[in-house]
């Protein structure tokens, strides 16, 4: 007479399909909460003051800077 043996559960590649699914999820979690935190980490920075950043060892954040000579606005007004 044979021997048979009955396995319950799923067969090797559904395991490895459920499998895969948690990984996708995990690194879709990790991408959501890293893009998180730069967009605070970003908001945080944008409130410093400059001497601030400074301090902290940050680079200045690069913002337009508009040099308006000395006695532009004396030149403007003869003109006028």
């Amino acid at each position: 007479m044979a021997h048979m043996e009955t396995h319950a559960g799923g067969s090797a590649s559904e395991r490895q399909l459920f499998g895969s699914r948690l990984n996708s999820v995990a690194m879709i979690v990790a991408v959501l909460r890293e893009r998180r935190r730069s967009g605070a980490r970003r908001k945080a920075l944008a409130d410093l003051t400059p001497n601030q950043l400074r301090d902290i060892g940050h680079p200045g954040v690069s913002r337009p800077v508009l040099e308006i000579k000395a006695g532009l606005i004396t030149n403007l007004m003869s003109m006028r």
